[in-house]
């Protein structure tokens, strides 16, 4: 943490511009996400449609990894814009509301586990210095007041062979193909 105002202020700037390009780059990463999500679910239901069960179900895994970054990046979202909105807070890492101190461990853990945005490293060395190095220890490991949503979107069980069949169903029910899983 700064002892002189200005250098706070100025690392608190620059968390804010660093949080404004990674939501920039946020709606850039989600495009090529979305798209892979589309053609794998086309996959799902055409292996289903086939027949093929099995790989099927290896194909959903790419569904749920594909929907589980994209619900994570909609949370990430919200934390980015709720810290440049309340970015004076910032300067006072003491009287942070519960909030605030959630959407700071929420970037400081989705740093690590997104590639895309590398802004959210730059801006979790900055928040460290601001929040000590405890509060990051803790953030970083997902525990404390990260939110459990996000942990689990971004480092949770995607080859779990319950939410392989689930996504499989879903995708059958939505293009009317019946399918038993009985025989797996």
């Amino acid at each position: 943490m700064g002892f002189f105002h200005g250098k706070t202020s100025k690392q608190t700037s620059r968390v804010k511009k660093l949080l404004k390009l990674a939501l920039s780059r946020l709606a850039i990463a989600q495009r090529p996400r979305l798209a892979r999500k589309s053609i794998s679910r086309g996959d799902v239901s055409q292996l289903l449609a086939l027949g093929h069960l099995h790989r099927a179900l290896l194909r959903a895994e790419q569904v749920i990894e594909e929907d589980n970054m994209l619900q994570a990046f909609d949370i990430i979202e919200l934390y980015c814009k709720q810290l440049i909105e309340h970015a004076a807070q910032l300067d006072r890492p003491q009287e942070c509301r519960e909030d605030i101190r959630e959407a700071v461990a929420g970037i400081m853990f989705a740093a690590r586990w997104c590639s895309d945005l590398p802004e959210l490293l730059l801006a979790r060395t900055i928040l460290e210095d601001k929040f000590g190095s405890d509060f990051a220890a803790i953030a970083k490991e997902g525990t404390g007041i990260v939110d459990p949503m996000l942990v689990w979107k971004l480092s949770g069980d995607k080859t779990n062979m319950e939410l392989k069949k689930k996504a499989a169903k879903e995708i059958a029910a939505e293009n009317n193909i019946l399918v038993d899983f009985s025989e797996l």
